[in-house]
């Protein structure tokens, strides 16, 4: 879950501090037992976030990104972020893409300028600052995780 969505680190910090509560000895068995348990509820509900928001799991991540940490939203302009998202994605994988677009400099630039037009359509909750940090982490996200034409982290069936 975390290598598709960064945004979900803090399960990965909470499970790592139980782990080391239990290694300290300083959490017994049985109290560890039903923290896992939670855990484990938890991330059950996580998985089943992107269903519930009608997002692939790849859209939600942009989504996640383009939203937290959280800002006060209200729901038609999630919506409207969402649609940011979906726009985003499907352009890019249509036009900017290409293979081995990461070596080149006139094709990074494509792909930061395109995240830079399409965030622009983000409603007017986002401050320009906000704007620009946004645009900066949806590019590294893009540049992590998208390595061309049908290669990304999320499988070559979703570019």
């Amino acid at each position: 879950m975390l290598m598709f969505n960064k945004a979900r680190m803090n399960y990965y910090e909470k499970f790592q501090k139980m782990i080391d509560e239990y290694n300290s000895g300083a959490a017994n068995v049985e109290a560890l037992i039903a923290q896992l348990v939670s855990f484990a509820h938890e991330l059950t509900k996580e998985e089943q976030r992107g269903i519930a928001e009608n997002l692939s799991e790849e859209e939600l991540a942009l989504f996640d990104l383009l939203t937290r940490p959280d800002l006060k939203l209200t729901r038609a302009e999630k919506e409207e972020i969402k649609a940011v998202a979906r726009e985003l994605l499907d352009t890019l994988k249509a036009e900017r893409l290409v293979l081995d677009w990461r070596k080149k400099q006139q094709t990074r630039a494509g792909v930061q300028l395109v995240i830079e037009q399409i965030l622009d359509k983000l409603p007017s909750v986002y401050t320009p600052e906000l704007y620009q940090t946004k645009c900066s982490a949806v590019y590294q996200h893009v540049y992590d995780n998208y390595y061309g034409p049908g290669k990304s982290i999320y499988g070559a069936q979703s570019l």
